[in-house]
């Protein structure tokens, strides 16, 4: 029996979202995006077949899995942002976690059983004294929102425990980049990662660019990251969503794996490598120290290599930053 390569793609207008659809296309299947719209763009819907729609709202995602004959489901609808989270938890908890619960409900009363979850790296919390971040660690994140992925993840294993439920949660680690042929990039409002920023300087549309720390127990002192090119993520869930697929065993199972290349790289790092990208000049201005920002994350990617048999190959610094570059300058000149 053939397989079904029909994926509901929840939240495939968005940034890592857009990237996916594009990758699960190239790879023979055929992504259904499910989205509200709230900050993904709807000129980075790359499928013919989209359902605006709210998790929350369960007769539409089960006629959504219905009518599109749904086998499988990546989900990548989360807010994301660290700092709001704090703010304001109870949105993130509502969003973020029982929106999953509506969206497994749906899964179940459809007969789906396969899911690939967006998670993140900020599950593991301020751990950077461990060396190379593994799944084997503790899951002790330090703000709401990595508590909301936490929270799904340990829902998902539940689930699987209980019911047929075969899921992988990738916990991303910096995603950054943009889509080679500019089809699609990073857009966030607000923006605060740490590379879209550098390159909204480069081209003069903020005044500054600010380290926040100089003084951390690295080669300059500037905190290391681990980036990962947005494309090894997107390629990330299809061998994810293969495996899923290639399993016919009954029992259920849960699978957290990194998403990162085992190489870090410092804030000073990404500018001096955005200078020579761009060709442009910009100011850095040196601040204190952000509390609770570790000195180093960097992700253990061995899990990924033997589970998945994926690499990152398209994620050195000058790549990445590269690609963001075209991409913020696209259609111009």
């Amino acid at each position: 029996m053939p397989l079904n390569r029909n994926v509901l793609v929840v939240g495939g207008a968005g940034y890592i979202g857009s990237h996916t659809v594009l990758a699960l296309q190239e790879a023979g299947f055929n992504p259904v995006v499910y989205d509200n719209f709230s900050s993904g763009h709807r000129d980075a819907v790359f499928s013919d077949h989209v359902v605006e729609g709210e998790l929350s709202d369960h007769a539409r995602l089960s006629r959504a899995m219905t009518d599109h004959q749904i086998g499988s489901v990546v989900h990548f609808a989360a807010l994301i942002e660290a700092g709001q989270s704090v703010i304001e938890p109870l949105l993130f908890y509502r969003n973020n976690v029982a929106s999953t619960v509506s969206l497994l409900e749906a899964m179940q009363a459809a007969g789906v059983d396969r899911l690939v979850f967006s998670s993140t790296a900020a599950v593991y919390g301020n751990q950077a004294d461990t060396g190379l971040l593994h799944e084997g660690l503790p899951v002790q994140p330090i703000n709401p929102y990595g508590q909301t992925k936490a929270a799904v993840e340990a829902m998902l294993k539940d689930t699987a425990a209980a019911s047929g439920l075969k899921a992988i949660a990738l916990r991303y680690f910096n995603a950054s980049g943009a889509d080679a042929r500019a089809r699609t990039g990073e857009r966030h409002d607000p923006e605060t990662h740490l590379i879209p920023l550098v390159l909204q300087t480069a081209a003069g549309e903020r005044d500054q660019i600010t380290v926040f720390g100089t003084d951390y127990p690295t080669e300059d002192g500037t905190c290391i990251r681990d980036y990962i090119h947005v494309t090894d993520l997107a390629r990330g869930h299809v061998a994810a969503l293969e495996k899923l697929l290639s399993t016919d065993e009954e029992a259920g199972a849960f699978t957290p794996i990194n998403l990162g290349t085992g190489q870090g790289y410092s804030v000073s790092q990404v500018i001096e490598t955005a200078r020579r990208v761009t060709n442009r000049s910009f100011t850095v201005v040196e601040s204190d120290r952000r509390p609770g920002d570790p000195s180093a994350l960097v992700s253990d990617p061995s899990r990924a290599h033997a589970v998945l048999g994926w690499r990152a190959e398209h994620s050195s610094l000058e790549n990445i930053i590269t690609d963001a570059w075209n991409f913020m300058n696209r259609g111009i000149g």
